[in-house]
C-alpha cells in the first residue's frame, strides 16, 4: 500500500477530514517563512485531537537538535522531517525518531543510502523524502522531483516522494517510481495553508486505486 501524507496543515478541519479521507500522515510545517507555518500550540491543539489516528509529523528547517526536540515534545508530534541542510549527524542524534528530506543536487555518493541509514527503522515510518529542486524555497513549490532519482531510491530505501504532486497526476507518479508514500502540501489546496477537502479526498482516492 502506498501512504499519503498531507502536509502543510493549519487547521483542525482540514487535518481530520485528510485522516477520514485515509491519509497515513499529517504533516504540520514549523519554518517560519512557510505561508504553511503553524504555531506549536495549534499543531498541539490538533495532535490532541486526531492522536493514534495518524503519524504526526513535525517539518524543520536548519533547527538546532534542543530546538527540535522540545518542539515535538510540546506539540505532542511523532517524527521530525528535516528539510534543510541537515547534517548526517544531525538525523542520526534524533534516534529514528526524524528523517531526512533530500533534493537531487544532495543525493551524492552514499549520502542518500547514510541518511536513510540514520533514519527511522520502523517499517511504518519513512527513511527518506525526495522534493524538487528550488534555489531559495525548501519544499510547497509546485514543481516536480527528479523521478529517475526518486525510482533509483525508492528501490533501496522507504521513499515518500514529494514535488508538484496533484490529483490528476499522483497516479502516474506512482506508476513510474513505485515510492513508499506520496507527500503533498500546495496540490491540494485551497490556497496555501487551507486545504480543498474535494481535492485531498481525490488525491488519496487516486494513491489508493494505484496500489
Amino acid at each position: 500500500m502506498t501512504r499519503v501524507k498531507i502536509c502543510g496543515n493549519t487547521r483542525l478541519d482540514d487535518a481530520r477530514q485528510a485522516v477520514e479521507a485515509g491519509a497515513d500522515l499529517l504533516g504540520f510545517i514549523f519554518y517560519p517563512r512557510s505561508p504553511r507555518k503553524i504555531s506549536l500550540g495549534d499543531a498541539r491543539a490538533i495532535s490532541r485531537v486526531l492522536r493514534g489516528q495518524a503519524i504526526l509529523v513535525g517539518v524543520f528547517v536548519n533547527e538546532p537538535i534542543e530546538a527540535v526536540e522540545a518542539a515535538l515534545a510540546e506539540a505532542e508530534l511523532d517524527l521530525a522531517q528535516l528539510h534543510g541542510e541537515e547534517t548526517l549527524a544531525t538525523v542520526a542524534a534524533f534516534g529514528g525518531a526524524a528523517f531526512k528530506a533530500m533534493k537531487r543536487a544532495m543525493v551524492a555518493g552514499a549520502s542518500a543510502e547514510e541518511y536513510a541509514g540514520a533514519g527511522p527503522t520502523d517499517p511504518r515510518l519513512p527513511q527518506l523524502l525526495l522534493d524538487a529542486d528550488h534555489a531559495t524555497l525548501y519544499g510547497g513549490t509546485g514543481q516536480r522531483a527528479d523521478q529517475g532519482l526518486a525510482a533509483t531510491l525508492a528501490r533501496q530505501h522507504r521513499l515518500l516522494l514529494a514535488g508538484g504532486l496533484t490529483p490528476d497526476n499522483v497516479a502516474a507518479a506512482i506508476a513510474a517510481v513505485q515510492p513508499w508514500g506520496v507527500d503533498v502540501a500546495s496540490g491540494v489546496e485551497a490556497e496555501p495553508g487551507i486545504k480543498d477537502h474535494t481535492r485531498v479526498s481525490r488525491f488519496i482516492d487516486e494513491v489508493r486505486r494505484s496500489r
